[in-house]
């Protein structure tokens, strides 16, 4: 905020890029402006640096489809595992911390975040896997 009251005409230009970026938008496009603006300490829909970290670390002798399957099975684990994660005893509200002593209160923002990143890696629609992980939740595992 202190940044865009001083440099107006600096962050302007970078909020109107942030602005224009749609899911049409090519991929390295919209990672390029994501990282402009991430730098400037704007809030992205996809964490570049996550991006570029998921995607430099893929293992030798895999097929991207096969990496794409694994990011597939990784949202079902964790629809699967939040039951057993909400009946867990460390899962209880704790007023002196204002959390949840296993972190748990981080998780749906870390699921979108881990997510958003994986799908944009693979060049898939973030929208509709995050769609597929809440029908998985729903119907209960």
């Amino acid at each position: 905020q202190v940044f865009s009251h001083h440099c107006p005409f600096l962050m302007g230009p970078i909020e109107c890029l942030t602005d224009v970026v749609t899911p049409d938008t090519d991929i390295q496009v919209t990672l390029s402006i994501f990282e402009l603006a991430s730098a400037a300490g704007i809030p992205c829909e996809v964490d570049p640096a996550l991006v570029n970290v998921l995607a430099g670390s893929k293992t030798d002798g895999s097929s991207p489809e096969e990496d794409y399957k694994v990011a597939c099975l990784l949202l079902v684990f964790v629809a699967v595992s939040l039951p057993l994660l909400a009946s867990d005893p460390a899962s209880v509200y704790n007023t002196e911390m204002d959390g949840y002593n296993n972190n748990i209160h981080c998780l749906a923002k870390a699921i979108i975040h881990v997510s958003a990143a994986l799908f944009t890696v693979h060049n898939k629609n973030i929208e509709t896997h995050l769609k597929e992980f809440l029908l998985v939740r729903a119907a209960g595992g």
